[in-house]
């Protein structure tokens, strides 16, 4: 009998000692193909160069590819949580593929770090949203940058065509809001898809307001067609993008039809023109680094640095989740996502991350900045 007890104790101890150093599983599903395989793949390249132990424990990550298509994002999603038992999930790429991968992490209850970027994804929280966090900045902070901008520039009145998805209809709102604010008259609102070739009725109807400004609402190499239309057809006034064609394919798609084009951005993408004293210069000068390290001078973009974002806010969740269970658990994948919504000041490439239970993206100001293209390449022009 006390044989059997010495055996039984000796199995409890090895039972605990296992799970004390079980891995830390991260899911990650990314548009590496598709219309948004220019997000995708920088993104992929990034999730590389993440710890691979944190907390003292391995970390592991399984990235597959949704191939820019909503449905395999989830169907991922759901694979990576039944079959692969992760404890986090990191992706997708887009908009519309985050918006659909809510339920799933929300029935599995396990946290999501999604890299689209609108407030949508997130807000307003509730039950299912409460398990969802981002890195990449809301629309309206970068709408009211672009709006700021063009009433600093004297525009009037300005022109919107954005995507026909979630991403493009949740920056007509927001921009409408901003435009509202700073006294800007909104005249045309046009829509066209990712996978559109030809643009050209809607670019008519634009050019037939006279717009002093026309903002494009896309993400990626996509958004760069109704920018080369506008200018085959001659229209001369001020072009701006969003935040979602910060890298370089959209820089070589457009050419010189983009020459001129303001944005808003995230401080990476002009970390070496930040001065000194910029409090995210430094954060993101380490990202640079270790990217172009391993892929070469000049191939960092802003959509790795929101992956290499969700990784720091990992990297300051993950020991605090470890001190209530083990990976691999519910216990786990709860703590983690109550730590995630109390993480501190913690510098990204994009800003400093202060999350709460009311926000689950926690950027401010120091998030963005305003950027224009001169001779085929971003340059810094101030905060406003």
């Amino acid at each position: 009998m006390q044989l059997k007890k010495m055996a039984l104790a000796c199995v409890a101890v090895l039972g605990m000692s296992t799970a004390a150093w079980a891995d830390i599983n991260i899911g990650v599903t990314l548009s590496a193909t598709g219309p948004a395989a220019s997000l995708g793949i920088p993104e992929k390249n990034t999730i590389s160069l993440l710890p691979t132990s944190i907390g003292g424990q391995k970390v592991n990550y399984i990235v597959l590819d949704d191939a820019s298509d909503t449905t395999a994002a989830v169907t991922n999603t759901r694979k990576l949580i039944s079959e692969r038992n992760v404890d986090v999930i990191i992706g997708s790429s887009t908009t519309p593929a985050s918006l659909a991968m809510i339920d799933a992490v929300a029935e599995a209850k396990t946290p999501m770090i999604t890299l689209g970027a609108s407030a949508a994804i997130i807000e307003p929280q509730d039950a299912k949203k409460k398990w969802v966090f981002k890195t990449p900045q809301n629309d309206i902070m970068m709408a009211l940058a672009i709006a700021e901008h063009m009433a600093a520039n004297g525009v009037k009145t300005a022109a919107y065509i954005g995507f026909s998805d979630a991403y493009g209809e949740g920056w007509a709102k927001e921009f409408a809001k901003a435009l509202e604010l700073k006294k800007i008259k909104l005249v045309a609102n046009e829509r066209f898809s990712r996978t559109d070739t030809a643009v050209t009725g809607q670019v008519l109807k634009i050019m037939a307001t006279k717009p002093d400004a026309v903002l494009v609402g896309g993400s990626g190499t996509p958004a760069a067609l109704p920018q080369k239309t506008l200018k085959e057809r001659g229209y001369a006034g001020q072009y701006y993008q969003t935040h979602g064609v910060a890298n370089a394919d959209f820089l070589r798609v457009g050419g010189k039809d983009v020459e001129g084009t303001l944005l808003p951005a995230g401080p990476v993408l002009v970390a070496d023109q930040l001065p000194a004293t910029n409090p995210v210069r430094k954060a993101a000068l380490e990202y640079i680094k270790a990217y172009e390290g391993a892929y070469g001078k000049g191939s960092v973009s802003t959509f790795g640095g929101h992956a290499w974002d969700a990784g720091q806010v990992l990297k300051a969740a993950i020991p605090v989740a470890l001190k209530a269970g083990q990976p691999g658990t519910p216990q786990f994948r709860s703590a983690l996502r109550d730590a995630m919504e109390g993480v501190k000041e913690v510098a990204g490439a994009h800003g400093i991350f202060t999350m709460s239970p009311s926000d689950h993206l926690g950027l401010d100001q120091r998030a963005r900045v305003m950027v224009t293209i001169q001779n085929g390449q971003w340059k810094y022009i101030g905060t406003k």
